[in-house]
């Protein structure tokens, strides 16, 4: 097969809010520069980015490399022409993603793809980051919607349940996939888990307190709690 006759992309489903999320994604597009490395969250804000970002490397001629955080997301990139490296053969210049939830210290849950282990990767090694959401990602607290997903050793998966349960009184499940049995199988071959974080537990724990605790956990490879990073937040408010 040529790469060149591979098909444009297409989201597999509706986008919700999409207006407000090309709005952001146009945003960010805006300011790439030739040269630059770039490391490309998965989530649909981010595909619409990518699309953003290709119309524009093609249309002022910018030559710029793309770091993705995701099978699906290097699949897209090259569908659109657009060359990759890994984290092992360039650094981002800087990087964008979406995010679940954003509270008012702008921590992050990121992790309903299950892309989060190379989201955070890419975006810990970023040296600027965007956030790029719609207002309904916003939360007075973190947890309001959705749960923190946890990428855990499949033999861990007992020893993680009974650990957490045990320190934070909140037992993570196992996310059930859709489209085979059992359960959500990461990139990395890693089980997904949702832990879902109370009041009770954010008293007891700061966001960053409870992402240490989170990685400090035996079993657990990485977490979607994004806590303490320096970013930016760009929304369509």
């Amino acid at each position: 097969m040529e790469w060149s006759h591979v098909r444009a992309p297409q989201w597999p489903g509706t986008i919700s809010n999409e207006a407000a999320k090309r709005q952001v994604a146009e945003r960010v597009a805006s300011r790439a520069a030739d040269g630059e490395v770039i490391g490309i969250g998965s989530g649909s804000t981010s595909f619409l980015a990518l699309l953003a970002l290709a119309d524009r490397v093609q249309g002022v001629g910018l030559a710029v490399t793309c770091v993705p955080t995701s099978h699906e997301i290097a699949g897209y990139c090259t569908a659109l022409g657009l060359p990759t490296v890994s984290l092992l053969a360039g650094r981002p210049d800087w990087c964008f993603d979406g995010a679940d939830e954003v509270d008012p210290e702008r921590n992050l849950i990121k992790g309903r793809g299950g892309a989060f282990v190379r989201e955070k990767l890419v975006f810990a090694a970023a040296r600027q980051r965007f956030i790029l959401v719609d207002d309904s990602k916003f939360v007075t607290r973190l947890g309001e919607r959705f749960a923190v997903p946890l990428e855990v050793i499949p033999e861990a998966v007992n020893l993680v349940r009974d650990t957490l349960a045990d320190v934070l009184g909140s037992v993570p499940t196992i996310r059930p996939a859709g489209g085979k049995d059992g359960g959500v199988i990461t990139e990395q071959g890693g089980i997904i888990m949702d832990l879902h974080v109370t009041e009770a537990v954010l008293d007891a724990h700061t966001p960053t307190d409870l992402a240490v605790l989170l990685d400090h956990t035996v079993g657990i490879t990485g977490s979607g709690l994004f806590a303490g990073f320096d970013l930016e937040v760009l929304s369509d408010s």
